[in-house]
């Protein structure tokens, strides 16, 4: 029986010595902000980039940075005491 109080990530952090980070997602809900990350991503390249190539810039730090705020709110956390 699985455990109710232990938090369900979507993201599992990366092993030691493998980088900083998180892997592939382990729900649906990671492979949702996964996929909507690149979607996103090639949207503004078809949208964005042939008229600015600094808002694309924005746009691309913008959507890594939230893609980073999620996976820190709802991944493993990084550096944790996993043994």
């Amino acid at each position: 029986m699985k455990d109710k109080t232990q938090p369900r990530y979507w993201f599992p952090a990366k092993p030691p010595g493998h980088g900083w980070g998180w892997g592939l997602p382990l729900t649906w809900q990671g492979w949702v902000v996964f996929i909507g990350f690149f979607v996103l991503l090639l949207a503004g390249a078809v949208l964005i980039l042939p008229h600015n190539v600094w808002y694309f810039e924005a746009w691309v730090f913008g959507l890594a940075a939230l893609l980073v705020l999620i996976c820190v709110w709802k991944g493993e956390p990084i550096g944790g005491s996993r043994r």
